[in-house]
């Protein structure tokens, strides 16, 4: 049974409720952050939370504690629940106001705390691999929706996700507007090829994952060479090795894009040095 804490106490699973009349609902007007336990563990709980506040300062979101408060409060929420390995829900919305689209009539914005345990993918894809299709909806631009921000409002990629799943495929490869490579529906993407490793820049339109940083962190400790930049399906299509990462998934071979067989259709080495490192450091 998961934990629930919101506003102030804890709540069961199936009692945990929020009003019709909060904009998060009603609107999408919020932010979140999905953060991994290991061993009891909260992972990088730091650098999530920076990254919550972050968000919150420019959708102009209260948060009605200090960062070391909130730390406390997702430590208590996990402690609760005795997780050994899960994962942490973190939602903050713009708080209940009323039918209008106006955030001043939310007087003050609601906290939810979530710990559950989680499952993206079936086991046996870790080792077989997934396959990734490029899909029609592209990635949110900065001019739009900045997608550095964590909303709520997740149509851009559930309809990835939707797109994904019609073509028989478990991922989406997410374009932006000119076309190069972003990221998928809801992880970041690397591949390997002539003895380097590559990633989207931020500045195309993606979300600068904290796994992903940990990934970056852990190939430079290793000297492997990594360039972040624009790229197009071209450069994925011929590279020797792929894989996804993110919070809920953590690491994922891809073995195939867009009917394409990647490298040689099998889990790669580079994967796997990186995912093996990955495993020790959580």
């Amino acid at each position: 049974m998961a934990s629930v804490w919101m506003d102030g106490r804890f709540y069961e699973k199936d009692q945990a409720c929020v009003p019709v009349y909060d904009h998060g609902l009603l609107y999408g007007d919020g932010i979140f952050e999905g953060i991994s336990v290991y061993n009891g563990r909260i992972f990088k709980l730091k650098e999530h939370l920076q990254r919550l506040y972050k968000s919150a300062q420019f959708l102009m979101l209260n948060i009605p504690y200090e960062i070391e408060q909130l730390a406390d409060l997702v430590l208590e929420t996990v402690h609760k629940e005795g997780l050994d390995r899960g994962y942490v829900r973190l939602l903050v919305t713009r708080g209940t106001g009323d039918l209008g689209l106006d955030p001043a009539k939310c007087k003050e914005s609601r906290v939810i705390i979530i710990a559950d345990t989680i499952t993206l993918y079936p086991r046996e894809y870790y080792e077989q691999g997934i396959s990734l299709v490029t899909v029609a909806t592209r990635r949110n631009q900065f001019d739009n929706l900045d997608p550095r921000i964590k909303s709520l409002n997740y149509l851009n990629n559930i309809l990835a996700k939707m797109e994904a799943k019609q073509a028989g495929c478990m991922e989406a490869l997410m374009l932006n507007p000119q076309g190069y490579v972003t990221e998928c529906s809801a992880d970041n993407i690397f591949w390997y090829d002539n003895g380097s490793l590559y990633t989207p820049a931020v500045h195309l339109g993606i979300l600068e994952g904290i796994t992903r940083n940990c990934i970056i962190e852990i190939a430079q400790n290793m000297g492997i060479t990594l360039y972040q930049g624009s790229y197009g399906r071209y450069d994925l299509y011929n590279a020797k090795e792929i894989f996804i990462t993110g919070s809920g998934a953590e690491l994922m071979p891809v073995v195939s894009l867009d009917g394409r067989i990647i490298g040689d259709g099998s889990v790669g080495t580079i994967y796997k040095t990186l995912n093996s490192a990955f495993q020790e450091m959580v």
